[in-house]
């Protein structure tokens, strides 16, 4: 049945008339439900790699035209938008704080918790993280299990263009007080990043823990502990520092994961 939706999406990515066609339509409103319930997800970790499924990201850009505008009330609270808010939080097992908010279409996992936050369409939150006060996870954004989103993170979010990355926080990191990831960045498993850092496609990740530096972008390499850095740039003006994340070290496979995390921010002094 995959098969079948994935052709009718691309068939109407393709020709947005077919959009007034009741089996479009319905096609569409099943992938989202698919979405929601976790059973597709916008990007699939394969032993290769993250797969990107794109037609999935377009059936969540086609799903917005075939919405309509509605008032959606709750006690004194009014909202006027296209989409529907998550449910059934008990049945899924996920603890939900006021006032966080969790768009129809994305998928939680059992034992996530979501402080005043809020989570986007498409995206796809694993079991048993922690989304705190005011996170934000974008649309398609993809966190594991385990994970700690510390207050005011923010995840960004991308439907285009559709062959972009989405964000992607694997199993049992750690993500510091107000830090932004942001533009496909990926963080491999166990990594923790101290509070502020900031991570866009171009951020330069620099290793600082041999006698050379070692520079990565686009990613976080598993198990590192990461802090917000700066290295001088030259320019007409002048030079100035330019922001750029930090590896000061790794955290240790042999401990526990929670003894490792506090034990790589005491030794070494990454405020969170």
């Amino acid at each position: 049945m995959i098969e079948v939706y994935q052709e009718i999406i691309e068939s109407a990515w393709d020709n947005r008339s077919l959009l007034e066609d009741p089996q479009v339509r319905k096609a569409i409103e099943e992938v989202i439900d698919q979405l929601d319930s976790g059973g597709i997800r916008v990007a699939d970790p394969t032993p290769e790699g993250w797969h990107v499924n794109e037609w999935i990201k377009k059936a969540v850009i086609l799903y917005f035209p075939i919405r309509q505008m509605e008032t959606i009330e709750m006690g004194p609270f009014e909202f006027h938008d296209k989409m529907r808010l998550k449910r059934h939080f008990a049945k899924q097992g996920v603890r939900v704080v006021p006032h966080a908010i969790a768009r129809y279409g994305s998928f939680l996992g059992k034992g996530v918790i979501l402080m005043p936050s809020y989570v986007n369409i498409g995206a796809y939150v694993d079991e048993g993280t922690m989304v705190d006060t005011w996170a934000t996870v974008g649309s398609c954004a993809q966190v594991g299990k385990n994970v700690h989103l510390s207050g005011g993170v923010g995840l960004g979010g991308v439907l285009e263009p559709i062959q972009s990355a989405p964000v992607i926080i694997e199993d049992n990191c750690f993500i510091g007080s107000r830090c932004i990831v942001v533009e496909g960045v990926r963080v491999e498993k166990e990594a923790v990043l101290g509070a502020n850092v900031v991570l866009t496609a171009s951020t330069k990740i620099i290793d600082v823990t041999e006698s050379q530096p070692i520079e990565y972008k686009g990613y976080v390499p598993a198990r590192s502990v990461v802090i917000p850095g700066s290295f001088t740039k030259e320019f007409p003006a002048g030079e100035f520092q330019v922001p750029c994340a930090l590896i000061i070290g790794k955290r240790k496979e042999s401990t526990d994961k929670k003894t490792s995390l506090n034990a790589a921010l005491r030794e070494f002094s990454v405020p969170v």
